[in-house]
């Protein structure tokens, strides 16, 4: 009797294990297949619609159409693609070192922080298409009219979080630096910079899709043409032009590529975090 009922929490442990394994596994094969799945149905409904309803291709095109114009406009579409990510990764770059710039200033300087932190608020809450017939009057460069806006909008996820982090140093750690004496910067440099990591790549993630947006919007609201123009301006001429599938597929592309900046950024943080912050650690069931 003994024996058997050791054997019993074996072969429940065994089971539960099992049922871990089976929800583990159905979760990663959900994860991209539901999206998947649900983005199929989508597309089939609007093809659908447009064939019910027998709706003018240049009112809403059916999803060949957009491939299509994909595919031969793709000189055009990606040549002007790399345009705007010129643009966006200049802006999240510029923003990534004057956020965190001027966010180690803030935490070594509290009058420095009530001094300037305002301002960058005053820039976050105010919509770039206000901002921009300023930019346009005191700036002559085109590219810098248009990296100006990308850095303006990027900029405030950075120091903002980038701030939160870096003042969210634990409070005992930093006696203990102190005690050891510990000087300013190396306290900046072993505690307070990785323990604003985290924060710092949350507030990265936002950014990069933030600049994409920023860069978008400028291209709009500066009108820019040419060969040498970026996606926003395929889109206003394909409306000016009524060529519905190619501004539906220059709006594809710019989705695409702002799911790509995410996904890249996101799998960036995972690789620093993966190892010692909770965030990323495989949790337990």
């Amino acid at each position: 009797m003994a024996a058997v009922e050791e054997s019993r929490p074996a072969t429940m442990l065994d089971a539960e294990e099992a049922r871990r394994a089976r929800t583990e596994r159905f979760e990663r094969i959900g994860r991209w297949v539901l999206p998947l799945a649900i983005m199929l149905a989508a597309i089939l409904a609007w093809d659908r619609i447009c064939v019910w309803n027998e709706i003018p291709h240049y009112i809403l095109p059916r999803p060949g159409l957009v491939l299509q114009s994909l595919v031969d406009d793709r000189a055009l579409l990606f040549s002007s693609l790399l345009v705007t990510l010129r643009i966006t990764f200049l802006g999240l770059a510029l923003a990534v070192f004057g956020g965190v710039g001027l966010a180690v200033l803030f935490t070594q300087s509290k009058w420095v922080e009530m001094s300037f932190f305002p301002f960058a608020v005053v820039l976050q809450v105010t919509p770039i298409v206000a901002i921009f017939p300023l930019i346009n009057i005191y700036v002559d460069n085109q590219t810098a009219k248009l990296l100006l806006c990308a850095w303006i909008v990027a900029f405030f996820p950075i120091l903002s979080n980038t701030t939160l982090g870096l003042n969210s140093a634990d409070r005992n750690l930093r006696d203990l630096f102190r005690l050891n004496g510990a000087s300013r910067w190396q306290e900046l440099w072993l505690l307070r910079l990785p323990s604003a990591m985290p924060y710092f790549l949350g507030g990265l993630k936002i950014a990069g899709g933030l600049a994409l947006i920023g860069a978008v919007v400028a291209e709009f609201v500066a009108g820019s043409a040419g060969q040498s123009s970026g996606l926003a301006s395929r889109i206003i001429e394909a409306g000016y032009r009524l060529n519905a599938p190619r501004l539906f597929a220059a709006l594809i592309l710019i989705s695409a590529t702002g799911i790509v900046i995410f996904l890249v950024l996101s799998w960036i943080s995972h690789l620093i975090l993966r190892r010692w912050h909770e965030s990323a650690l495989k949790q337990e069931r």
